[in-house]
């Protein structure tokens, strides 16, 4: 299986919006941007609210069917490894190998030894097409790239190796080296890439660490003209390793926590074109919010409930907050208060919740909780998933909007 050039990953924590996030994708292929949709859910979120891989394939599956999208479509396997992938081999194509856990752990001397003995041939100065200064590679430097990430690229190889086991060819890798301590230099990308094709990993996609701070459903925190220069680098070094070390011609960069980074699309919009190279963009959250979003714009009962979810959310902070404490920046002392919110109408709840910086009322702290509070509405169960029955063209309107006018147009247009 050969992935698409651009794809976009669309989470959808509650498996309701399928329709609307691809006729987001519908209409930004019409309109020329001829990007492809993947639907992610990671092993986390479907525990959490009681879902199954199955069933994220099953919403994919009735939108293609009810729009008429007869073109490829991914269904994302999100931030799995060995311990959680099985009960995803059925239903998905697409697989986030994550070895994040892995990174830093010391692999055996003996196979960091094989490694520098077969890829002598990348020492020395190595000129990589659009870089502007030439890589100086040297053993030292090799072997540390080695002892850092080689014992994770053994176990995605191990991964990829039992999923090609149940799928023969049919699915897409992607490995996922983002979630580490700092952002890799051309010369240690350059190193896992070769990592990778010592391994034999097929993959298609890569997600990098990049400088900066990329929180759950806000914007980019961090240089932008670092993260253009990091960026602009591993586009190189990409399109450098499908050619030279042996690695799929598709490869491509994938942007993790994608969503509502709004000061970065330019830049990721100029470098894709000037490097004519495909991309994938994951985004998750931001689909519950436009849901939360769209509930207190309904008014009456439909805000009541939004209001419930933050309300019976604040006693539960920090075991909401927890997991995401890598990816959320949340100052809870301007997180409004019981009393505000009860006061709030649809106007108020919306202006706070929805990400228009330009917005006085727009409260990113509020937004990240939000984010990170959709445990809560899962508990509801029925209450929660027939309000969005109930409002799902308001909702839908606000889903669409969403990803098509903030997110697709601005990255890919």
């Amino acid at each position: 299986m050969k992935i698409q050039p651009w794809t976009f990953g669309m989470g959808d924590r509650f498996a309701r919006q399928g329709l609307a996030q691809l006729d987001a994708i519908i209409r930004a292929n019409a309109g020329g941007l001829p990007v492809f949709p993947a639907w992610n859910k990671s092993n986390r979120e479907h525990t959490i609210v009681g879902s199954e891989p199955a069933d994220l394939a099953a919403e994919a599956r009735a939108a293609t069917g009810r729009l008429g999208w007869d073109r490829p479509y991914y269904v994302d396997a999100d931030h799995v490894g060995l311990q959680t992938v099985d009960r995803f081999l059925d239903a998905s194509n697409f697989f986030t190998i994550d070895v994040a856990a892995f990174i830093g752990q010391p692999a055996a001397p003996a196979d960091i030894d094989h490694f520098i003995a077969r890829h002598r041939h990348l020492l020395g100065r190595r000129e990589i097409p659009g870089l502007a200064e030439p890589l100086e590679i040297d053993e030292p430097a090799l072997r540390a790239t080695a002892g850092k990430f080689l014992l994770a690229i053994q176990e995605a190889a191990r991964t990829c190796r039992h999923i090609a086991a149940a799928k023969g060819d049919g699915f897409i890798a992607e490995i996922s080296i983002d979630e580490t301590d700092e952002a890799q230099p051309p010369l240690q990308m350059l190193g896992i890439l070769a990592l990778i094709a010592h391994e034999g990993i097929p993959a298609q996609t890569i997600a990098p660490k990049f400088t900066g701070r990329f929180n759950k459903g806000v914007d980019y925190v961090g240089d932008l003209a670092r993260f253009e220069t990091e960026f602009d680098a591993d586009l190189c070094i990409l399109a450098w390793a499908a050619r030279e070390l042996g690695l799929p011609e598709a490869l491509k960069l994938s942007v993790h926590s994608g969503s509502d980074k709004f000061s970065l699309y330019p830049i990721i919009n100029r470098l894709v074109k000037k490097h004519r190279c495909g991309l994938h963009v994951k985004t998750a959250g931001t689909t519950w919010l436009e849901e939360m979003i769209g509930l207190a714009e309904s008014g009456g009962e439909a805000l009541a409930l939004a209001k419930r979810i933050y309300l019976d959310s604040l006693p539960h902070y920090d075991a909401l907050v927890g997991p995401y404490a890598t990816v959320v920046d949340i100052v809870s002392e301007k997180l409004p208060t019981p009393r505000e919110i009860e006061g709030w109408g649809s106007g108020e709840f919306c202006a706070a919740l929805r990400h228009d910086p330009a917005c006085p009322a727009y409260n990113a702290d509020f937004r990240q909780f939000i984010h990170v509070s959709f445990k809560t509405a899962a508990k509801l169960g029925p209450l929660y998933t027939d309000a969005l029955e109930a409002h799902a063209d308001i909702i839908g309107r606000n889903v669409t909007h969403n990803l098509l006018d903030r997110h697709l147009r601005p990255i890919f247009g």
